[in-house]
């Protein structure tokens, strides 16, 4: 199966690791859903920490994204923008944060996800949908906000992965699974 990166022009791969998920592991049960009905779901977002990126960057975006979900297009689960070039790392449950209070770091801000809700939802993939893969991206952009391109907590993270298309220096993906 190909990645949703594929049809991107190519950029610089940089290190992305966790202490909760692992790249084409399993889904840990606490980035589940709690809507999925799945014992223990949390939706709570992993941890993530990176490094290797370009010295360039002036910013990250992180989102997590499930192409093989039941829709003609995919289903976003999460969209942080606007981390500081200075950060390399978001705590574990950072997606149900908001900046400055132990979640996410001052000056990020969470775009709607496709449930419409500005943070982390879990997986929740359909019985009979077969295996889900789930991208966890971080992008490194030469900018130092998506504001400058019109992107709000009202965007769609399609609009923001598209605005920030010209405007990324690297990526680093982790990609675990979930469903059967």
């Amino acid at each position: 199966m190909s990645s949703p990166y594929d049809t991107m022009p190519a950029v610089p791969e940089f290190a992305v690791t966790s202490a909760d998920v692992t790249d084409g592991g399993p889904l840990p049960v606490a980035q589940f859903a709690a809507m999925s009905g799945a014992a223990g779901a949390e939706d709570r977002s992993p941890q993530l920490s990176w490094g290797g990126f370009p010295a360039a960057t002036r910013s990250f975006v992180v989102t997590m994204y499930d192409p093989d979900a039941p829709t003609p297009s995919g289903f976003w689960h999460w969209a942080v923008t606007d981390i500081a070039a200075d950060v390399t790392s978001l705590a574990a449950g950072a997606g149900a944060g908001t900046p400055g209070n132990g979640g996410l770091p001052d000056g990020a801000f969470h775009v709607s996800n496709d449930v419409r809700a500005t943070a982390y939802v879990g997986a929740a993939p359909p019985p009979g949908t077969g295996r889900h893969r789930y991208y966890i991206a971080v992008n490194a952009l030469d900018i130092p906000s998506v504001t400058a391109l019109g992107i709000t907590p009202e965007s769609t993270p399609a609009a923001l992965s598209f605005f920030i298309l010209q405007h990324t220096l690297a990526r680093a993906v982790l990609v675990p699974w979930a469903g059967e």
